[in-house]
């Protein structure tokens, strides 16, 4: 993260609405499992990442889910824009998020608890989270404007 720097992100939010209705079971989202070793906190954010100089947001999420998961992402759609200012390892941060609601091509994808991915060198995990527990307040959602779009 570069210090006093506006960061462009773009996220995916993915749910897996059919599949619940036809197991009868709340509604998933995908979300991955981040943690603040400052702060001692897990926290769970949408897959995504920054967008490249002269690159769209929509370009960029499926460049993103390309190189991590290696994923093709099918009916994207803007949701909206999300400023998030935070506090990550003890350092201040600013984005600017475009976020999208998208599926994924492939159902295999739909059909595991969890996704393991790398983002550079960092190996990550994401996991299909009930969207009721996302918004009881239980797991900490970042950012939480994101919680509006579920």
């Amino acid at each position: 993260m570069q210090p006093n720097k506006i960061r462009l992100k773009v996220l995916g939010l993915i749910r897996d609405d059919d599949r619940a209705s036809q197991q009868n079971r709340p509604i998933r989202t995908l979300l991955a499992q981040g943690y603040d070793p400052v702060k001692q906190q897990t926290f769970y954010r949408a897959l995504g990442g920054s967008v490249d100089f002269g690159e769209t947001s929509y370009d960029a999420l499926k460049r993103e889910f390309n190189e991590e998961l290696h994923a093709e992402l099918i009916h994207i759609k803007y949701l909206g824009c999300i400023e998030n200012l935070f506090t990550f390892n003890g350092q201040p941060g600013h984005e600017i998020i475009q976020l999208y609601q998208c599926d994924f091509a492939d159902p295999k994808f739909y059909q595991c608890d969890q996704l393991e991915f790398t983002e550079g060198e960092d190996k990550h995990t994401a996991f299909w989270l009930d969207i009721p527990e996302c918004k009881s307040g239980n797991l900490r959602i970042v950012p939480e404007e994101f919680l509006d779009y579920l």
